[in-house]
């Protein structure tokens, strides 16, 4: 972090076809926005200008040739690149996508190097963005490999937390990769992470159903009763507050997610569709269990949108403030596992 205490927040600039810079201009063209970061965009100074033009919008750009430049107080962009591009809202296009992994792949680096302390990803087009390079899912997966830890897509509200024993997994396969190791691994990151990051002492997780009404008894599968519940049991005699199996149907629209610190859910939309319909607009994805803070808008590209200057920037507002939160809470929490308390001298 730097001497002012204002961390530098690495911003990747996403999709240029799509929402992406559009929200990043707009959240920081709040001057107040600057009392909490040091925002630095990976993207090229003189583009991002061209679409600040385009939108009318008055955000103070600084351009930068490399991190040593930044500012405080304007939205630094240190050039990746200085190729001329192409911008035409709303369309899926690979060379586009090029320039987004570029964006990552700079960002990425800063983070590694500790040159930047946070990193808050603009939406990817998950098509588009596919090469050689980058061959994976999304955001989540490729800075796994990256980075030191094991990611968990953690979708994040003040109110409400889920995460996600598969992500983006093909419905299919889902069951194949419900092991008693992965469940254990990934409930091991939600509790964890609500300890160091969000400051949360004694958590308390509920877990969801694979099958319709957690199975019936094995009506409706077995994969509950034969993996889910033996496997919770163990963790539960671990130490770790852990409850379920709950059927999926009810357990969001009776409330039941309000008596609990977070949810974990079994497979992408099991969690995802009532996470995005209780908080779309102030949702952040949080990519639990690595050695750096990542956080992401709740919501895509917005390809239908973009280039109108209609986009909120509600969702990536509320992705700087939490990497800047979780940054400070872990920051707080390594501090405490440093300074142990040492034992008092008898008077």
């Amino acid at each position: 972090m730097s001497e002012s205490n204002k961390i530098k927040l690495g911003i990747s600039v996403g999709d240029l076809n799509g929402i992406g810079a559009e929200v990043i201009l707009k959240t920081f063209q709040d001057a107040r926005m600057f009392d909490f970061c040091t925002p630095i965009v990976f993207a090229n100074g003189k583009l991002m200008n061209f679409i600040k033009k385009q939108l009318q919008l008055k955000t103070i750009i600084h351009q930068i040739k490399n991190l040593d430049e930044v500012t405080e107080g304007k939205l630094n962009v240190v050039n990746v690149w200085e190729e001329v591009v192409k911008i035409e809202f709303g369309k899926e296009s690979t060379d586009i996508g090029a320039f987004a992994f570029k964006s990552l792949e700079a960002a990425t680096s800063a983070l590694k190097d500790n040159t930047i302390d946070a990193l808050v990803t603009a939406p990817i087009h998950k098509a588009a963005i596919q090469s050689t390079d980058f061959n994976f899912p999304g955001h989540t997966d490729y800075l796994n490999q990256e980075l030191e830890g094991e990611s968990l897509m953690f979708m994040v509200t003040n109110e409400l937390k889920v995460g996600l024993f598969t992500d983006h997994v093909a419905l299919p396969q889902v069951v194949n990769h419900l092991t008693p190791g992965l469940i254990s691994q990934k409930i091991s990151t939600v509790h964890q992470s609500l300890i160091k990051d969000f400051g949360i002492s004694k958590p308390k997780i509920a877990v969801l159903g694979i099958n319709p009404h957690t199975g019936d008894n094995g009506v409706i599968g077995k994969e509950d009763d034969e993996v889910l519940r033996p496997t919770l049991q163990k963790i539960k005699e671990a130490g770790k507050l852990v409850l379920g199996p709950y059927a999926a149907d009810s357990f969001f629209g009776a409330g039941n997610y309000k008596q609990f610190d977070a949810v974990v859910a079994t497979y992408h939309d099991q969690g995802l569709i009532p996470f995005k319909t209780l908080s779309f607009g102030n949702g952040v994805n949080y990519t639990a269990g690595l050695s750096h803070v990542r956080t992401s808008p709740d919501h895509g590209t917005a390809f239908e949108i973009a280039g109108k200057g209609i986009a909120s920037h509600e969702s990536f507002r509320e992705a700087v403030y939490t990497a800047i939160e979780i940054y400070n809470h872990r920051k707080g929490y390594q501090k405490l596992m440093e300074n142990p308390l040492k034992p008092q001298k008898k008077k």
